[in-house]
């Protein structure tokens, strides 16, 4: 892989990661609610989820989708669950969003993360694209050892990049308008796109 076809990866892959998606939203919604770290965690949750694929893709099992294709239906719908039970627990929630920043435990960001890890793994069809995305860029046949190296790098800069990024522009505004009348109408949103990609990811083929 050259630094051209590097730079290629890193572009479609930052514009791939910043396009609003279930991932973004429980990203933001886990930021706002309980601070920065949640968020962090959800992140790096994703990453790992997408590390996995990029490396079943780099060793050519494509085919896991279809002999592990139960274990991938339950991931799916387990991460589905929790997007709409996290989503309904926001909405039935009281009015003012309630941080708890400095109660930030081992457990729940533990529960953050596996949130992460379940979304990202529920879609099975990541390991598709990346099956079909890393050969424009480097010939699969041939992969080195930087080739790899610069593969897992790119994914968790940019992949991670733009979730913390996410992560920290939700908790900077959330923490803004805090006492504003919008804080409920803003939470009830979160909680109905999160019930809505809830259902989406249980629902979608």
């Amino acid at each position: 892989m050259d630094a051209l076809n590097a730079l290629s990866l890193s572009l479609i892959m930052l514009a791939l990661a910043a396009i609003p998606s279930s991932s973004v939203a429980l990203v933001v919604a886990r930021s706002s609610v309980s601070g920065f770290a949640h968020g962090a965690a959800v992140a790096a949750g994703v990453v790992c989820g997408d590390l996995i694929f990029v490396c079943l893709a780099i060793l050519g099992m494509t085919a896991l989708a279809d002999t592990l294709g139960g274990l991938f239906l339950v991931i799916r719908y387990l991460a589905g669950a929790y997007l709409i039970w996290f989503g309904l627990s926001l909405i039935r929630s009281r009015s003012a969003l309630d941080f708890r920043f400095t109660a930030s435990s081992k457990s729940r960001l533990t529960t953050s993360f596996s949130a992460g890890l379940l979304l990202t793994l529920g879609d099975v069809k990541a390991i598709l694209f990346y099956s079909s995305l890393f050969p424009v860029f480097v010939d699969m046949s041939s992969l080195t050892a930087p080739d790899i190296t610069a593969i897992i790098a790119i994914t968790v800069m940019t992949v991670g990049g733009v979730k913390l990024l996410y992560a920290r522009l939700a908790q900077k505004i959330t923490a803004r308008f805090i006492n504003s009348p919008m804080a409920s109408a803003t939470k009830t949103t979160a909680g109905a796109v999160l019930v809505g990609s809830g259902a989406c990811l249980i629902v979608k083929g």
